[in-house]
């Protein structure tokens, strides 16, 4: 089903889409998502492909994409880890942080001038990791006790595997607000923040920009709060008979990216 509350005649200048659930299944490319990038960057249209996944870089994601037969340039891939960074260096600059995370964060964190320590840092920064440690939880609330500033790079509780489900930044972040009662600022998803740093990052009008996403109550909630123009694509999340359980609508819902190659492909010269 392919409901049209059509994006109004206002031109689409550049576009920010969701990875999981939009373009991929974990390591396998969504039909028609290849054809939609292609589609962006023969149009010469600036793009970002937005993901709340905290453990890669760019780099990483890009060979990610890549193996799946989707060719993003990794300079048109932005992080959670990213947006956390780029707070942090506006609000604290090259100030020092305990990072509970793994390279997509920590390689972030370096590139803006942070400094790395357990000895009292300013912040706490809790991402994503396949791999959390009882003693780096310990040592993060105690740091937070301390008087280090509790900042998450995302919400999200829980996270897709092969294997299953994993518990995501949100399920750890509220482990540690339980132990200190102190909640963590959350930059990633559903925070229109990360949303206005990448329309910064590729000099793009929320007016022009549309936001492609899998998820209500994520990726459409916080490009609403933007100020962009939504379409909810249904290969991910949020199943078509929820969209109207939500007090927001998105702009359009459409079945696949598939359905928007044909709203971003160059118009054709006779």
């Amino acid at each position: 089903m392919t409901t049209h509350a059509p994006i109004e005649d206002r031109p689409v200048e550049t576009w920010l889409t969701d990875m999981d659930g939009v373009l991929v299944h974990e390591e396998h490319a969504i039909p028609g998502a290849a054809d939609f990038v292609d589609a962006l960057k023969a149009s010469g249209r600036r793009f970002l492909v937005l993901t709340n996944n905290s453990i890669f870089t760019p780099r990483d994601l890009r060979a990610r994409l890549l193996g799946s037969g989707i060719d993003v340039p990794e300079d048109a891939i932005w992080t959670s880890a990213l947006a956390t960074a780029q707070f942090l260096a506006d609000q604290r600059p090259e100030g020092t942080a305990y990072v509970v995370g793994e390279a997509g964060l920590t390689t972030a964190m370096h590139d803006i001038g942070y400094v790395m320590t357990d000895r009292d840092p300013d912040y706490v920064v809790l991402g994503e990791t396949r791999t959390y440690s009882f003693e780096a939880i310990t040592r993060a609330i105690r740091l937070i006790e301390a008087g280090a500033r509790f900042i998450a790079t995302n919400p999200d509780v829980s996270g897709p595997s092969q294997q299953g489900t994993l518990p995501a930044t949100g399920s750890v972040a509220a482990l540690i607000s339980t132990a200190t009662g102190r909640a963590p600022y959350y930059v990633g998803k559903p925070n229109p923040l990360m949303m206005r740093n990448a329309l910064n990052r590729i000099d793009a009008h929320s007016e022009t920009t549309v936001m492609v996403g899998d998820r209500m109550d994520t990726d459409i909630v916080s490009g609403l709060e933007a100020g962009l123009r939504t379409i909810l694509v249904t290969t991910g999340s949020t199943r078509p008979d929820q969209v109207e359980t939500f007090p927001y609508r998105p702009s359009q819902v459409v079945d696949s990216v598939a359905d928007l190659v044909a709203m971003v492909a160059p118009p054709t010269v006779e």
